[in-house]
């Protein structure tokens, strides 16, 4: 994924390596007319083309020709004066090839899809009132009749967010070359609709430019090619990762089980467990293969009593350890199982009630500099935003970058198209997830699974690699992606099981 500036200057070099600019825009508009050509839906009501002035209004206007040529009902509308000399002449040629060209707003309640090419990548400024109002009402008089080019009008291409003014409501963006970021944030998703990457061909010279820690998008199609941790055939259920969970509480009992399925579903060899004591009870009876490491219960006057079982819990004999999934503590408990966290040299798993206890302490995530391993942290936005205020004025793919780098922890950003973001200054994000699965539960499942895959990490590596993380959160995703039978967290802990051992097999398919 790229920024605007980025893009553009990755285009400049393609320019300066000799190819014609006028090149370049048939090879956009081409490829975008192309795809337009096989989605006879769209068009058979015809199109009308608002046309911006600059190059991302000549590359619609090289669509409409082609459209036109193909025999499409083609209309154009120019809202600005045209500044740049190839798109003026991209309109001239429409017309003289009787191209019907509007001089004034068509009605937003005409049934002819709509095709946005107004600013591109460009924009830094909102949209004219006139403009921004005739996309609101034309979203509300046709909902899913507009098809925005490279960037929906009115977006920011690095951040995602709206202009003041307002911004195109897009059922499909097609975007040319590399992604812009900002088309996969949560906050612009509702513009940007369904994202097409159209691709222009870059070479691996271009592509060798771009720095190291470029953020990457992670699509369904990367399971073909996933790092999934390689264990011997011959490893002993030992040697194929030792997680430890904590979670759970009277109150939220479920969150215990959810994260403890998770861990299951990573087919990490060995699970232990600390649980409140009406979950440890049962525990036997609704997952038998977990081992009971001990259990903790309310006193009459309602404090947990724990102390002793901190005292007996032995970190050394364990690869990861999940804290925090409905995990309910006084204060003062908090403290002494953060202090004996601190030392633990393997990795650390922090969810939920840890980060929100960690994010009150006067240290707060500072803390976790101090740790001697590998840390590991899950926050949804809120809980982002409480434990680094500092970051709280960024998007969130830098925020979490700054976080991660200032932390030392291995950061994923839980959202819509969720961000994991290392230390290293390695990023990613998830795109092409499913909106059905924002449901109470589906954190403690992914918390589970995390420290099952990083156990398997540890086991597997002699130095370990916090690049799992990613790869825990889009196998999470694409399991949640494929259920058939629903979307609560059941439903998907039992689909993450069928997906692992089809990665472990190497036999994924890609349901395209």
């Amino acid at each position: 994924m790229v920024t605007a500036s980025q893009m553009a200057k990755l285009e400049s070099q393609i320019l300066s390596g000799g190819l014609p600019v006028e090149a370049l825009m048939e090879k956009v508009g081409l490829a975008m007319a192309k795809w337009l050509t096989q989605q006879p839906d769209l068009l058979d009501q015809g199109v009308f083309f608002l046309i911006g002035p600059g190059h991302n209004g000549g590359d619609g206007l090289v669509v409409a020709r082609e459209l036109h040529l193909a025999g499409i009902d083609v209309s154009i509308w120019c809202p600005f004066p045209i500044n740049k000399t190839l798109t003026s002449q991209h309109y001239s040629y429409a017309k003289w090839l009787g191209i019907k060209c509007f001089k004034e707003a068509p009605s937003v309640s005409t049934k002819a899809l709509w095709v946005e090419a107004l600013f591109g990548i460009g924009q830094c400024r909102p949209l004219a009132k006139s403009i921004a109002q005739l996309l609101l009402d034309r979203e509300q008089n046709q909902p899913g009749r507009l098809v925005s080019l490279d960037v929906p009008a009115g977006i920011c291409a690095d951040t995602g967010k709206t202009f003041d003014s307002g911004a195109a409501v897009a059922a499909f963006t097609l975007t040319a070359g590399l992604v812009k970021q900002g088309l996969v944030q949560d906050v612009s998703k509702s513009n940007v609709g369904k994202l097409v990457r159209v691709d222009l061909g870059l070479s691996e010279k271009i592509l060798k430019s771009l720095p190291r820690t470029q953020p990457i998008r992670i699509c369904s199609s990367d399971l073909l090619t996933i790092s999934w941790p390689y264990l011997p055939a011959a490893s002993s259920k030992y040697q194929r990762g030792r997680a430890l969970v904590m979670a759970g509480s009277d109150l939220y009992r479920g969150a215990a089980l959810l994260a403890l399925q998770g861990a299951l579903g990573s087919g990490v060899g060995s699970i232990k467990a600390v649980l409140p004591e009406p979950v440890a009870n049962t525990l036997w009876q609704v997952a038998p293969e977990i081992v009971l490491e001990g259990s903790f219960r309310r006193k009459e006057n309602g404090e947990i009593d724990i102390g002793s079982l901190l005292a007996q819990l032995d970190l050394l004999r364990i690869d990861s350890f999940l804290m925090g999934p409905g995990l309910k503590l006084s204060e003062e408990i908090w403290k002494e199982l953060l202090y004996k966290a601190k030392d633990f040299e393997r990795l650390l798993v922090l969810d939920a009630e840890a980060l929100n206890v960690l994010s009150g302490l006067p240290e707060s995530w500072k803390w976790l500099k101090k740790r001697l391993g590998p840390t590991w942290i899950t926050p949804h936005f809120s809980e982002f935003r409480r434990l680094f205020p500092e970051f709280n004025d960024l998007c969130p793919l830098e925020a979490a970058k700054q976080a991660s780098q200032s932390s030392g922890a291995g950061i994923l950003l839980k959202g819509a198209n969720s961000i994991i973001s290392l230390p290293t200054g390695s990023n990613w994000q998830l795109t092409e997830t499913s909106p059905f699965v924002a449901r109470t539960g589906l954190g403690d499942l992914l918390a589970g699974f995390a420290v099952g895959v990083g156990a398997m990490g540890v086991a597997a590596d002699n130095a370990f690699s916090s690049e799992y993380l990613a790869v825990a959160a889009f196998v999470h995703s694409e399991a949640a992606k494929r259920t058939k039978e629903g979307s609560s967290p059941s439903v998907v802990a039992e689909s993450l099981r069928t997906l692992v051992r089809t990665i472990q097999e190497g036999c994924v398919a890609i349901d395209t």
